[in-house]
């Protein structure tokens, strides 16, 4: 956006509204020591061209390419042009929820589409408009689920992301929802202790396939001792681009599939915004929460788009509402829909792949330097464990100043200090894995 300057005359008036003298008046509670008044000034007086140029330069010091194997939940995959493109029409970028199906029908249609891949995708039967992210989204399917089995209690594997976990704490506190975590053994769900715990009191069962270890969960087996228990539902959190190439969730009998969405053609942005999607079937439909919409005919006979099965505290039932999810991510949802559209299934798959194979060849040859090992043997997808012999944070800063950000260290989740949470996606070339690969050998020989 250009920017035009004030006129002497127009900044007196601005001042005099705002019933001060001088600008230094609107900041006379900050601190001295927080100011830094002058220091920002140019100099000499530019011309317009002149001052692009010169603020042009000045950013581009923060343009830096970073190698970086980052990911505990979000993933630097590759999105098409035209995903950013699309999304950017003022008719998408502007929209808001579409309470007026009459006037809203290319929204609409667009949200039903989005639903209709995310069915594809999870094969379940229905999916709602999109969650705020993969962690309100857990929390919301285990909700849906004491709706629906009027229990309380619901199982939570250790080995989901820990913020997830933080969320569900907080959103069912004060709700009569009793939390217990499921132990974790050897990086995976303890099966065994689950078929311990569970009794009929259970309304669900929480476990992340991959987990935030990127091991990949035996879903089939913990379904079935959840389904052993009275009611109780399998809740699955799923990274949406594994499903291209793992078991989906419907072929191992998942009630309900959450995941975060931000993998599907949304930047990083520092860690937002995101989205979740939530998808169930159709029994459940009238316990889900969030927007749904539906196709339907108009008087003419012509296809038309409405909300539908809304009851929001906002709409209908007031306090039997089954969600309270006021603002809309629908924007996100839409890139997501059209990555989705312009990958296909092969595009998908070789996205996937390629994020596995890649993962694996990096691990191997790390496991290989002396000091370094994987810390669980269990299969991945994307994303692993490292131990470290020396500290994980020692390391990040060692490789930072090359321009390297090695991973995440699982000391800020509660874990041990030597732990290197490493994620891998399609965008790394071998000389991306490579770079990361010497300078762990240089860290470790210094």
């Amino acid at each position: 956006m250009p920017f035009i300057s004030n006129t002497d005359k127009q900044l007196s008036e601005m001042l005099q509204a705002c019933g001060v003298e001088k600008f230094e008046d609107l900041i006379s509670n900050i601190p001295s020591k927080f100011l830094s008044l002058g220091k920002c000034k140019m100099g000499a007086s530019y011309s317009e061209l002149e001052i692009i140029r010169r603020m042009g330069k000045l950013a581009g010091k923060n343009d830096v390419d970073f190698n970086s194997f980052l990911g505990a939940g979000l993933y630097d995959h590759f999105i098409p042009a035209a995903v950013d493109h699309i999304i950017s029409r003022p008719e998408f970028l502007t929209a808001y929820t579409p309470y007026q199906a009459e006037v809203s029908q290319g929204t609409l249609q667009y949200i039903y589409e989005y639903q209709s891949l995310i069915c594809e995708l999870t094969g379940m039967e229905i999916s709602n408009a999109g969650m705020y992210d993969a962690a309100s989204a857990t929390a919301e399917a285990i909700m849906m689920a004491v709706r629906k089995t009027k229990k309380n209690k619901a199982f939570v594997s250790e080995t989901i992301h820990p913020n997830y976990l933080a969320v569900i704490k907080a959103y069912t506190e004060g709700e009569g929802i009793e939390i217990v975590t499921i132990p974790e053994k050897k990086g995976c769900t303890d099966v065994s202790e689950l078929e311990k715990l569970i009794d009929d009191n259970t309304a669900g069962v929480v476990v992340q396939t991959p987990n935030f270890y990127g091991i990949i969960e035996d879903a089939f087996a913990i379904k079935k001792i959840v389904h052993s228990s009275k009611k109780a539902l399998f809740i699955t959190a799923v990274d949406p681009i594994s499903l291209a190439v793992l078991n989906s969730p419907d072929e191992y009998n998942a009630d309900i599939v959450i995941g975060e969405g931000q993998a599907l053609g949304n930047n990083l942005n520092f860690g937002g915004p995101l989205f979740g999607f939530f998808a169930t079937s159709n029994k459940l439909a009238r316990v889900m929460p969030g927007r749904i919409v539906g196709a339907t005919l108009d008087v003419d006979g012509k296809i038309a788009y409405v909300l539908t099965l809304q009851a929001r505290e906002q709409h209908i039932r007031r306090a039997k509402a089954t969600s309270n999810i006021c603002s809309s991510d629908q924007l996100l949802s839409l890139a997501a829909c059209v990555y989705l559209s312009l990958l296909g299934k092969e595009g998908l798959k070789e996205v996937a792949t390629q994020s596995t194979t890649k993962a694996h060849y990096l691990a191997e040859e790390i496991s290989k330097i002396a000091g370094f090992s994987l810390k669980y043997e269990q299969p991945f997808f994307k994303e692993f464990v490292i131990k470290t012999p020396v500290s994980a944070e020692f390391i990040n800063k060692e490789l930072l100043k090359k321009n390297i950000f090695a991973g995440v260290d699982l000391k800020t989740f509660g874990k041990d200090d030597n732990q290197l949470l490493i994620a891998v996606t399609e965008k790394k070339t071998k000389q991306d894995l490579d770079a990361l690969i010497s300078a762990l050998k240089v860290v470790n020989n210094g």
